[in-house]
């Protein structure tokens, strides 16, 4: 059996049938920190840490009534300046056939003009303005993004959440059925590795087939010297856990 030491640091150990074992760390293959885009009261919380979700399930909301109250008032305005933006339409028409008739003057017919255009301003506003509010709505309430494990929930219901500059993250979430084993090569060993080179990974006595990815492109200081960190993706049923030791087969 030979064995890699850099700066005092096993590296890796090659058996006798050729394979490198590379000691690992699971971590989630992707993590997001969530926090709705509004502010308001926490009215539900729909999940615990542990719970797998389906990307697109209510996960938390805010209390939707004011936001709600927001949309039917915008709503209420724009039927308000359709109603005056068609009736200034109409006035135009019968303003240019009047003018076409040598009835009135030019600046009659500007001032018609002028009035079907700032009712039409007016309902772009409008319309505007009832979008945001029914985005609003819509982000009082936080989904899934992908199908995922409930890491963290730092919420509960009742309580106030306000929009900042660094606003505070009431659920993490990391995606379901896959992991990541990282480990660390030397400089001599990383550029004989290409991202998507088939390893295996063994957590405890069970065996994941996996692939590499993200080859580390610059060193990581560590303790005992720079080395590049690698990760090798695999796909899991199971849950397991962040942290958890593992190694990293990698066949010659």
């Amino acid at each position: 059996m030979t064995k890699w030491i850099v700066a005092g640091m096993l590296l890796a150990v090659a058996s006798a049938a050729g394979a490198e074992s590379f000691p690992a760390t699971l971590q989630w293959s992707q993590r997001v920190e969530l926090s709705p885009r509004v502010s308001g009261i926490v009215r539900e919380v729909g999940v615990n840490a542990g719970d797998r979700v389906q990307k697109g399930r209510s996960l938390l909301s805010l209390d939707a009534a004011p936001y709600l109250a927001r949309v039917a008032e915008s709503r209420a305005t724009v039927t308000s300046f359709k109603e005056e933006t068609a009736e200034a339409q109409r006035d135009l028409v019968r303003t240019q056939e009047l003018y076409d008739r040598t009835v009135i003057s030019t600046t009659e017919l500007d001032q018609a003009r002028l009035r079907q255009a700032r009712a039409k301003a007016q309902l772009d506003g409008a319309q505007a303005r009832l979008a945001r509010e029914r985005q609003d709505l819509t982000d009082s309430a936080l989904r899934a993004p992908f199908d995922a494990v409930v890491v963290a929930r730092l919420v509960e219901p009742g309580q106030n959440v306000a929009v900042g500059l660094q606003p505070q993250p009431l659920l993490v979430l990391a995606k379901a059925g896959e992991m990541v084993a990282r480990f660390k090569v030397s400089a001599d060993r990383i550029g004989s590795l290409k991202t998507g080179q088939a390893v295996t990974v063994a957590v405890g006595r069970q065996d994941y087939p996996a692939t590499l990815k993200n080859l580390g492109l610059e060193p990581v200081k560590d303790k005992d010297g720079a080395v590049y960190e690698v990760d090798a993706v695999f796909a899991v049923k199971e849950l397991l856990r962040a942290g958890v030791a593992a190694v990293v087969k990698l066949p010659e």
